[in-house]
């Protein structure tokens, strides 16, 4: 029997403890950053298994190592905490509308997996360096004005759970990192690999204009909510200008537009991102974004106020890594289980941020049916969502680490992050980071607009 043999076979013990790990995510859903029972279920667990944690603290979160002995490199796997809200999706809870409809819960199980494979005698023989378990709250960008209300209080200073952990030093030490995510795929395969996806910023807007009765003064009002849908209107109408290959994308909500029918609304507010395929896309878009909001509440005598920080990079999949993780997927589950897709994705992860400092790779694994992040998805194959995906991460740390680390090795000299370091990194996300007023009306009748830094 071959060493992936052998751990595939260790992994595949805890079946069981898997499959009830995704059940039991399912079953008690939280959002990003109140994630306490589901990380106190995994905490419980991996301390049954004999792991030593490092807890975040005062938010949702651990990471444990695993040392082989021997001097090498460091790789993490990471697991995310965090659910969506789908109102209408029929197992959403009935209080919070919470629902694992991206199949974070199977990512749950298949760190679990991991974890409980390398615990079983002779795993990491063979092996030299370490392993880094990671479970991360707040993958999902979304409650921003709840994320805003952590960070104000200074409990967070970033909305992403991986970017707040880099920031906080967990990924301090980490050569290489490679999670994968559950997925809807093709039947017969058990992995897809894209090139990578889409960077944001996060933006709360604020539309703030003047309350009066709706039937008797209008005259006398100045209607957030007719500045907010001008803004809308004002951005769209510049979409025609996003250059194809950036990828650029705004989807705004609106979380708050008056009160009380009977009053012109004096704040209206909006939650969106603006997605792009580049930091430089990122950043200057954004500008644009800006203007036509600001632009807009100057027309109609109202201010708007700019909340804008940094959400998450572009992911970029390293590609020695990428095939390393083929290779792996492909010994577990047979030579045409794997899909190679060579487009570009424009949905965002926290991922991106990971790969902006290191290698790091995030494949999708299959099991799942419906649409992701609506009211029909489903993990509907355990095997393939949770059980596959942790063998192939047991397998491909293994690939990774054995021989002297030959392939790890050959993965962190030939990488290209966008980034030196971890500093570099967070300052380049820090410019992002804008809140002001952004219309400043003189007496002279003049108006400025105010809307980058």
């Amino acid at each position: 029997m071959t060493k992936a043999e052998q751990l595939m076979e260790m992994t595949a013990r805890y079946e069981k403890l898997i499959y009830e790990t995704a059940d039991y995510i399912w079953n008690h859903p939280e959002t990003g950053f109140r994630e306490w029972n589901t990380s106190k279920y995994l905490e419980e667990q991996f301390e049954k298994l004999g792991y030593t944690l490092v807890k975040a603290g005062n938010i949702p979160g651990f990471y444990a190592d695993l040392d082989t002995g021997r001097p090498g490199p460091r790789v993490a796997i990471l697991g995310e905490l965090d659910s969506l809200i789908v109102k209408n999706h029929p197992d959403a809870a009935l209080d919070t509308c919470a629902v694992h409809a991206c199949g974070h819960n199977a990512q749950c199980a298949t760190l679990m997996g991991v974890a409980a494979a390398f615990k079983e005698p002779g795993a990491l023989d063979g092996m030299c360096g370490s392993i880094r378990l990671i479970a991360v709250p707040a993958e999902e960008l979304i409650e921003l004005g709840y994320r805003e209300e952590l960070r104000k209080k200074g409990i967070i200073k970033y909305f992403g759970g991986k970017v707040e952990f880099i920031y906080r030093g967990y990924f301090d030490g980490v050569d290489i990192s490679m999670m994968i995510h559950s997925g809807n795929l093709e039947p017969g395969k058990a992995l897809c690999l894209s090139k990578g996806c889409n960077g944001c910023i996060t933006k709360n807007i604020t539309f703030k204009g003047v309350s009066a009765h709706a039937g008797g003064s209008p005259e006398e009002g100045r209607n957030a909510l007719y500045a907010a849908t001008c803004g809308m209107n004002a951005v769209n109408a510049l979409r025609e200008t996003f250059v194809d290959d950036q990828h650029i994308r705004f989807h705004p909500i609106i979380t708050q537009a008056g009160l009380a029918v009977n009053a012109i609304p004096e704040v209206a507010k909006m939650e969106s991102y603006v997605r792009g395929a580049s930091y430089e896309s990122m950043y200057e878009y954004n500008k644009k974004v800006n203007l036509a909001l600001a632009a807009s509440a100057a027309a109609i005598g109202c201010n708007v106020e700019l909340d804008d920080h940094p959400g998450y990079f572009p992911l970029n999949n390293d590609e020695n890594l990428s095939e390393i993780v083929k290779e792996a997927m492909k010994t577990v589950a047979g030579p045409d289980t794997v899909v190679v897709d060579g487009a570009w994705g424009t949905g965002s992860t926290d991922m991106g941020d990971v790969s902006a400092i290191m290698p790091a790779v995030h494949p999708h694994a299959s099991g799942a049916i419906g649409t992701g992040h609506g009211k029909d998805y489903y993990i509907a194959d355990k095997r393939l969502a949770c059980l596959l995906p942790a063998q192939c991460l047991v397998v491909a740390a293994d690939m990774l680490l054995r021989d002297d680390a030959v392939l790890a090795k050959k993965v962190i000299t030939e990488a290209k992050p966008y980034f030196k370091s971890k500093e570099e990194y967070l300052a380049a996300i820090d410019r992002l980071a804008m809140t002001r007023d952004a219309v400043t009306y003189h007496e002279d009748g003049t108006v400025t607009l105010e809307f980058c830094k």
